[in-house]
């Protein structure tokens, strides 16, 4: 599975804290995810940073 920050990130990092193995801040203030698959030992804390947030601006590719 992949993840994917859209336009709606409002910055907050929280998917960062809870899972940095998948995002990451970018230059610009605003979350980015890893292009590759999710390796499944990290893949309950991308989705858990996924469900919490608050922008919603996670989305499943």
């Amino acid at each position: 599975m992949k993840y994917y920050v859209n336009d709606g990130c409002i910055g907050c990092g929280m998917c960062v804290e809870t899972c940095p193995e998948v995002f990451s801040m970018g230059e610009d203030g605003v979350a980015v995810a890893i292009e590759e698959e999710v390796s499944a030992d990290v893949l309950k804390a991308a989705e858990e940073a996924k469900e919490n947030c608050p922008a919603g601006a996670i989305e499943e590719i």
